[in-house]
């Protein structure tokens, strides 16, 4: 008989199931191969699945790999949320409870604070790299820029926000717009997509713009990464942190903000944001979100 692995999936970024961010969790996956999780990862063809391993310094949670259905990612919220719920409530699974579960990811080491209280449980992660600038970063023109979104140039910018390219860890081009009408229009369009992915140096594009029940709403799009719109990106909403910044959004301090997304594609999700400044800079940023429990079984390991 084959040999089998034993998988979890969840829905991240929301308490319901069947909306958020689907998420499938391989568990024991020590002896597979970089081939053999990206087979595997192609195989459930959600946005991520997130393979968890023995951690390499034992005072840690585990070790864990993270792939699109096409190449393996550095670090991305929806995973890191999701797996360390799932750790956690394997670990106490009933009653109260506050625990800090330590995930080595390729991108650092992400501690994950995780709480159930009165039945609700919440994860919160601290980026692993403080979202910065790329250098020599260029963005493409508006008229490019719009039209690869479908939009007129009329439809961008707003309150002082302007297109941007930032990393950490991932690297997102962001699309500010005008208003959740322009949102809800936009989607990739070709021949412009490709040229604002070159020009950009990015395989992915986060466009949002003031929420109405929150305080931004975006959406994401990588049809380049196999992932043509993503219900709710941690990465990219972690990294939204220096576009802001660079939009004069964030003052001294703690801000904290809550955004939407996925509300096109009705799964909508919720992702809560804490960003710090100090000295005029971003020092540090922490995500947090909930998630659902789906389904469980096993997959066959691809004999490779």
């Amino acid at each position: 008989m084959p040999a089998t692995l034993p998988f979890v999936t969840c829905d991240v970024f929301t308490d319901q199931p069947f909306a958020g961010n689907p998420l499938a969790i391989v568990l024991n996956a020590d002896s597979l191969s970089d081939a053999a999780m990206q087979t595997m990862a192609r195989e459930f063809n959600l946005s991520e699945t997130i393979f968890v391993q023995t951690p390499d310094n034992p005072a840690n949670t585990a070790k864990v790999r993270i792939f699109f259905p096409t190449s393996e990612i550095p670090f991305a919220g929806h995973p890191t949320i999701g797996c360390a719920i799932h750790l956690a409530t394997d670990a106490f699974p009933t009653g109260d409870f506050e625990t800090e579960i330590r995930l080595e990811e390729v991108a650092g080491l992400v501690p994950v604070a995780v709480m159930r209280k009165d039945g609700k449980i919440t994860a919160e992660l601290t980026a692993p790299v403080v979202p910065h600038g790329v250098p020599n970063a260029r963005t493409a023109d508006e008229e490019v820029m719009a039209k690869a979104i479908g939009l007129d140039v009329s439809d961008l910018q707003f309150q002082g926000h302007h297109p941007g390219v930032w990393q950490g860890g991932p690297r997102f081009a962001y699309v500010p717009v005008q208003h959740l009408d322009a949102l809800a229009r936009s989607h990739p369009c070709e021949p412009a997509w490709t040229d604002m992915m070159q020009v950009c140096d990015v395989d992915s594009v986060y466009v949002y713009t003031a929420g109405r029940d929150a305080d931004y709403q975006g959406r994401m799009f990588s049809p380049t990464t196999g992932i043509f719109e993503d219900p709710a990106t941690g990465s990219a909403s972690c990294i939204l942190a220096a576009q802001l910044h660079a939009a004069g959004a964030l003052p001294e301090g703690e801000t904290c903000l809550t955004l939407h997304q996925g509300i096109e594609m009705r799964r909508p999700s919720t992702l809560h944001l804490k960003i710090d400044v100090h000295d005029n800079a971003v020092v540090r940023v922490r995500l947090a979100g909930t998630s659902s429990a789906i389904s469980q079984g096993e997959i066959r390991v691809p004999n490779l």
